[in-house]
């Protein structure tokens, strides 16, 4: 794929001038980005280096923590230039691998919580045969699968956007999004509309179908069973539940205000609107998690307390 030759770089004008301030949003933006890379990359420290946790359930959890890691260095790096920066543009084949990342990043998401939703719903209401029909080896190919599709899918898109010819080169946005680059295109878009639309479809519409399959059956099972039943329900699926209804939401707002006139909002708002499901989620998933699951937090305090502990020992 080679990009359109007569356009070399894009111009973002979301950017607020903030003077001064830059540097202090240059630091909150690192330390959110630092935060997110330490919780991330320590659940998966503990999952990998716990072999009691090598289970499908975990490394279903695994594969969300890889997956908020990978979207917010889509994201992140290239934010924190963008603010100390005077000049807020961005050359087209970087444009088109950002939109890339944070797209794919966006389908193995929702994918990734289908799977999980799958996985609670036999483990919930089919406990006797879990083992038996979520191995760890199907897990791995479920997951293998939710990242294969994701990419080679987005790679169609890419493919088709890439080579429309471009009349303009200004995104009202803070970062490289597929639906505007589209919008400055000179020729007929049908066919990227249809497949944006069919792509839209695939990646939330399919994945919500065993999601509501699963808690649909999960519903009935707490219903009909005891209140034992009912607080092993809640507590197993609560925090995927919250992770899905704030990364849906995010999403929404990302779209509305992306693709409609929303003039009315104040432009800290929009931004704010933008970034919600590219900055809370990374951040709250892993928290989520780490704090519900019991076994996680004692293999965390077991891991990392340890080496504190030997740490402290070796320099006394």
């Amino acid at each position: 794929m080679t990009v359109n030759s007569s356009l070399s770089y894009f111009i973002f004008t979301a950017y607020i001038h903030v003077g001064s301030l830059k540097f202090l949003c240059f630091v909150v933006t690192a330390l959110v980005y630092v935060g997110i890379v330490l919780v991330n990359t320590s659940l998966i420290v503990v999952i990998c280096m716990n072999r009691s946790l090598h289970e499908p359930m975990y490394m279903f959890l695994l594969s969300l923590f890889v997956n908020e890691l990978y979207g917010s260095t889509g994201l992140f790096p290239f934010l924190l230039v963008q603010i100390l920066s005077d000049l807020h543009t961005i050359s087209a084949p970087l444009c088109f691998l950002q939109i890339y990342c944070l797209y794919t990043y966006v389908h193995v998401e929702f994918s990734n919580l289908a799977v999980m939703s799958y996985d609670r719903y036999v483990a919930i209401c089919d406990p006797l045969h879990y083992k038996s029909r979520m191995t760890s080896n199907r897990a791995v190919l479920l997951i293998s699968l939710v990242w294969f599709y994701s990419f080679v899918k987005f790679l169609i898109t890419l493919s088709l956007n890439v080579r429309l010819p471009l009349c303009g080169n200004v995104i009202n946005s803070l970062y490289c999004h597929n639906y505007l680059v589209v919008k400055l295109a000179c020729s007929d878009t049908l066919v990227n509309n249809i497949y944006g639309i069919f792509g839209t479809v695939v990646t939330v519409i399919v994945p919500l179908i065993p999601i509501l399959f699963s808690y649909l059956r999960i519903l009935q099972v707490c219903f009909s069973g005891d209140k034992q039943t009912r607080q092993k329900a809640v507590s197993t699926c609560s925090p995927h539940i919250v992770s899905l209804l704030n990364f849906s939401f995010g999403c929404l707002f990302e779209i509305l205000q992306s693709r409609f006139e929303m003039s009315r909002l104040s432009s800290q708002l929009r931004i704010v609107l933008s970034l919600y499901f590219l900055i809370i989620q990374p951040l709250l998933s892993p928290i989520m998690y780490g704090m519900q699951m019991s076994s996680i937090r004692n293999t965390y305090k077991r891991v990392f307390c340890y080496k504190v502990w030997a740490a402290h020992r070796d320099g006394t």
